[in-house]
């Protein structure tokens, strides 16, 4: 069996992804930025499954890291067969009070690695003539985020860049997977400062439902994979409803940003305080 490359595996929909390419016997690539975490992760794996797992901590926000990911994986002799961009973050605050590098550092994160690791590694796959690729999209790819602009606006960008790729890739033996789940049991919410959103009051997916989901439709080579009753009502209503009335909706969902009594927590480590490198297990 190949190996199977999980962005974002420290925890949440990751560490679940990561779980479901070991149960299909797929040595597993763990990026994130807390070598720690995918160490630990990588260890129960090894143990469980018995399957090989090589470990890199780094910020994915860097430029041009998904070079730098994708030439070390060839210095370690792995080849990647399936790509799973799934690291990404979400910032609850109106665009124009919002703090300007953890907005930068979204967009890096959320499209431009994203978008560079399937260019590195799309085209090693196309070469070879097999491959799958999934990208982690959203029931926000549907609409416009009022107070989560810029969020909803990358989530949408990874579905249509994700069924594009998936087009121009036909016949080439390698597929492309984008993966819109509902609202889920990740601790997102937290992160992004959506304490007075309506999204997580209601009954979240678990993480390890969406990523079960989720794996199996990248390798039927499925080009969008809508998970859960919440995601399939968004994408019918998106196509129905004038544009006004969804970005409307979003915003009474989401609700008005929360006051913040400290300042907002920083979306990477601060340069040198980071891990790097990597290492199997």
């Amino acid at each position: 069996m190949g190996w199977t490359l999980v962005t974002g595996a420290s925890g949440g929909i990751g560490a679940e992804l990561a779980r479901q390419a070991a149960v299909h016997g797929e040595d597993v690539v763990l990026v994130a930025r807390s070598k720690d975490k995918i160490e630990k992760i990588a260890e129960g794996l090894n143990s469980f499954f018995g399957v090989r797992c090589a470990c890199y901590a780094q910020d994915l926000t860097e430029k041009d890291a998904a070079v730098k990911l994708h030439k070390w994986c060839s210095e370690q002799g792995i080849q990647v067969d399936n790509l799973i961009n799934n690291a990404g973050f979400g910032d609850q605050t109106a665009f124009l009070d919002a703090d300007w590098d953890r907005q930068y550092a979204m967009v890096q994160l959320n499209v431009v690695a994203l978008m560079q690791l399937c260019y590195e590694f799309g085209r090693d796959m196309r070469e070879r003539g097999e491959g799958h690729i999934l990208n982690l999209s959203s029931v926000a790819a549907f609409m416009a985020g009022p107070y989560m602009s810029l969020y909803y606006a990358t989530k949408g960008y990874v579905l249509q860049f994700s069924e594009a790729l998936s087009y121009e890739l036909r016949g080439t033996g390698v597929t492309v997977t984008a993966l819109c789940p509902g609202p889920t049991s990740t601790g997102f919410e937290r992160n992004a400062h959506m304490g007075g959103s309506l999204m997580f009051q209601a009954h979240p997916q678990s993480a390890a439902d969406v990523a079960m989901y989720g794996y199996r439709a990248m390798l039927s080579g499925k080009p969008v994979a809508y998970h859960s009753p919440t995601t399939h009502v968004a994408n019918v209503l998106a196509r129905l409803l004038p544009r006004n009335v969804m970005t409307a909706v979003a915003a009474k969902v989401d609700g008005k940003p929360q006051p913040k009594s400290q300042p907002q927590p920083k979306p990477f480590a601060a340069k040198g305080t980071e891990s790097k490198g990597g290492g199997l297990a």
